[in-house]
This record gives C-alpha cells, structure tokens and sequence, in this order.
C-alpha cells in the first residue's frame, strides 16, 4: 500500500541523521497531540521516504506515502505504487506531511486500537500497524522495529528532540520551505515570524487585510510585535481545537495567549471553556481545558 521509495538505492547512514535531527523535534510535538510515539513517526518517515529521498518526498513533502482516499481536497501527485500513477497527497511542507499522518492514523477507526498501547511500547505499534494493514510489506513491522533500535528512535519517546547541529551552509530546499505557510494539527495555516517582523509585514505578505491578520492572532495593531519564531495564523482560529489533549497544564511564564497560539483556539473562546475573566492571568501548574 505505501512503502514508497523503499525500492531505490537507499541513503547513506548520514542521511538518516539528518532527517532525525530535522524533524525529530515535530515528531515528538505530534507525540504530545497526538499520542503516537515518535520513535514510531520517525521511522515511518525514514521508511517511507527514504530519509527524504524518495520522489514523494522530494517533489510533494509526501513523507509517510498517504493516498488521497476520498476525503482528501488537497494538491496530488500520481506515482506508481501497487498500481500505475495513483493519486498521493501532496503538500506545502514537510510538516503538513508530518501532521496529516497524525491525523490520518487518529481519524482512521481501523487504527484506533494502537492508541491503547502505551507510547514507549513502539513494538505493539509497528506490528499494529502492520496488523492495520498500512502497508503490505510483509517485513513492515520488523523494518520500523529495526530502525527504531539502530537509531535509538525510542530515546524520542519520553520527549526529547535532538538539536541539530549548528552550520554555516545555506539551507536546503526542505529547510527553505519552512518560511513559508504550514498547517497546525487542527488543520489552521500559519507561518513563523521572521526576525523583526510584524503583524502587518506578514498580511502584506500573504494579502491578509491587516485589521484581519490582528484579529486572526488576538492582538490590537497598537500592541506588541511577534517574536522571532512565534506562530502568526494566516486564518481565523477555532472555538474549539481539533486533535489536541483535552487539557493543557501551564507552564511558568506562559500567557493565554501563548497557549491560544500554540493549540489554534481563539482567546476569548479559550477564557470562556475555564470560566475565567478576560482579564486572568494563568498560574503555572493550572489544568485548562482546550474542548
């Protein structure tokens, strides 16, 4: 069924840590929305798009060889898989791809039962979805096991991502795509604030009328700026988020505002579920509700 890109020449070991340095720390983001465990995520990627090699990869983000299926409205491309030129999603970034294969396996009832296993379990995982049929190689499970373990993939279980290694060299075209739109996991467009940008910089950007761009971000146009790497949303936020945990705990030094931005829920509506002012200030440690 995926598996696309396993049949090329495979690359070499240093390109598999580069990929694991590149997208470990989304994996383990996604791990926390959504439960898988990262280990497993990163494998699936290495797998499925030969490190970031593989023609999916390469000209449509695809990283985890998802077909369209017929709930799919996004971009595609046809490639060759288990039959002449199917229909495979196509993307803006890598991360989307990222995302979308956490909202592919939690929106899938045949996968349902993999979320009852615990997520330092990446053994139940891998021969569970081979079980769910993800893929048809026969060797499916035993190759994400064999990954996970060569690469010491679990160590992302508990958490932690690894930090690349600083450098001087341009960025690649998969780096370079990430100054551009992305999806959150509730499916909301938004980009990350370059360094001394504003709110008004980035709807001219992206045509976004800026009494718009304020309003898609909980900000008035006379207040603060965003930082470097903050998450700016191109689109209006939800009332209620989708695909996250039922609750957040506040970390110290966290505003709402923070947590709205991080989880696509419009302040007011984020106050509103906890039955606290507009005015509140969250204390580190409290449980807030985001559905």
């Amino acid at each position: 069924m995926f598996l696309i890109g396993v049949v090329c020449v495979m690359p070499a070991f240093a390109q598999y840590d580069d990929y694991i340095n590149r997208y470990s720390a989304i994996a383990v983001r996604e791990m926390a929305d959504f439960g898988i465990p990262a280990s497993i995520t990163l494998a699936q990627g290495l797998l499925e798009s030969a490190a970031g090699t593989s023609d999916l990869a390469v000209k449509a983000n695809n990283h985890f060889g998802i077909k369209c299926h017929n709930d799919w409205t996004g971009a595609t491309m046809h490639h060759d898989d288990d039959r002449n030129q199917e229909c495979f999603r196509k993307y803006d970034n890598a991360e989307e791809s990222f995302v979308d294969h956490s909202q592919f396996l939690k929106s899938k009832a045949r996968y349902a039962f993999l979320f009852e296993y615990d997520r330092t379990d990446y053994k139940s995982w891998a021969k569970g979805l081979k079980q769910a049929g993800y893929a048809t190689d026969p060797n499916y499970a035993t190759r994400l096991i064999d990954l996970i373990e060569k690469y010491d993939l679990h160590r992302f279980d508990t958490g932690a991502a690894a930090v690349p290694a600083a450098s001087s060299a341009k960025p690649s075209a998969t780096e370079a795509d990430y100054d551009g739109p992305r999806r959150n996991s509730s499916g909301l467009k938004y980009v990350l604030a370059r360094k001394n940008d504003s709110y008004y910089a980035i709807g001219k950007r992206y045509h976004i009328p800026f009494n718009l761009i304020y309003r898609y971000n909980d900000v008035d146009k006379n207040g603060r700026q965003p930082k470097e790497g903050e998450v700016v949303y191109l689109q209006r936020k939800l009332k209620k988020a989708k695909y996250v945990p039922f609750t957040h705990v506040v970390n110290a030094g966290e505003s709402m505002h923070d947590i709205a931005q991080h989880y696509g829920i419009r302040i007011h509506a984020l106050y509103d579920m906890n039955n606290m002012p507009y005015t509140a200030v969250p204390k580190a440690g409290q449980m807030l509700k985001l559905k």
